[in-house]
């Protein structure tokens, strides 16, 4: 870190607010427009010198770049004297507020997705895993546990497989047809197996709930990846499991249309950084290839 570079950089008030922003979420620079109010070259220049001293990252998806706060152990300090700093600061609550309903967008166009297609969502996965059984590969890499926590359970698919594996089995879900699609299966009657309705940026469990966790391909459909991900390590007791699958990155937009989605997939080194951040460490990675060209990854990881 070159520390002098870095404090010219936040001794501007606007970089200081892009910069406290982009720690809690990951935005493009159209978004940043709305939510700092000024124009997109502005937002653009400050962006660039944010990046050159390694405050900020950022990562492509389609057309569009995004830009987020790393937070590691490098600079774990300077993060957290301005969160102190500033989350009192009224100026600064209002432009969290402003982005809280950017990201608000995002979540209702995924909710709006799976509730219109929950009759027929499995039949969506088949077509896109082709001869893939990811069930089974997910199944294989969980060991058994006392509570297990499929996030983003859809309509249950796993959740008869995962309670073989743990003594309590729960399932969270953001979209009410989803579950409704869950118990109308009789998943809710059988005994180990709890569905709980709840967004997977905040769970509903408690911290330490749980010995393992499952995200199966929900990852490009959150709208801040990393903030699933460190919900996970929250509910995780230490030492806990968690596994992820999602889609490799990919260029198909028609591929988002079809199945939903607000991420065109991502690459290991994304998700990697975003498990280190979160405090875990990657134990196995996994390459599946599947329908339309596309491959799935498994990330198989351990809470600190």
């Amino acid at each position: 870190m070159n520390i002098i570079r870095i404090f010219k950089a936040l001794a501007d008030e606007t970089r200081l607010r892009l910069f406290f922003v982009l720690l809690q979420h990951e935005l493009n620079v159209n978004e940043l427009v709305q939510v700092m109010n000024m124009g997109q070259s502005r937002i653009s220049r400050h962006l660039k010198v944010l990046t050159e001293c390694s405050l900020l990252s950022c990562r492509r998806d389609g057309i569009f770049v995004y830009y987020h706060a790393p937070r590691q152990d490098r600079n774990r300090d300077l993060i957290r004297f301005c969160l102190q700093a500033l989350e009192n600061e009224p100026k600064y609550g209002r432009i969290l507020e402003a982005a809280a309903g950017v990201i608000e967008q995002r979540k209702q166009r995924t909710r709006t997705f799976f509730n219109r297609v929950a009759d027929y969502w499995e039949a969506l996965k088949r077509d896109i895993l082709g001869g893939l059984d990811l069930a089974a590969v997910v199944l294989d890499n969980i060991p058994g546990t006392r509570v297990l926590v499929d996030l983003g359970c859809g309509t249950g698919e796993l959740l008869t497989g995962l309670s073989r594996k743990g003594d309590k089995v729960i399932g969270v879900d953001s979209s009410p047809e989803m579950l409704a699609r869950a118990r109308a299966s009789g998943l809710a009657e059988r005994n180990g197996i709890e569905l709980r309705l709840g967004e997977l940026e905040h769970l509903p469990l408690s911290d330490r709930e749980a010995g393992a966790a499952v995200l199966n391909m929900v990852l490009h459909h959150l709208p801040v990846p990393a903030a699933g991900i460190r919900e996970a390590a929250r509910v995780l007791e230490p030492g806990g499991l968690f596994l992820i699958t999602d889609f490799a990155k990919h260029e198909q937009e028609e591929i988002r249309k079809k199945y939903g989605g607000v991420w065109l997939g991502f690459t290991r080194n994304e998700i990697e950084q975003w498990l280190e951040e979160a405090g875990f460490v990657l134990q196995d990675f996994q390459e599946h290839p599947v329908g339309h060209g596309l491959m799935i990854h498994v990330y198989r990881a351990r809470k600190l």
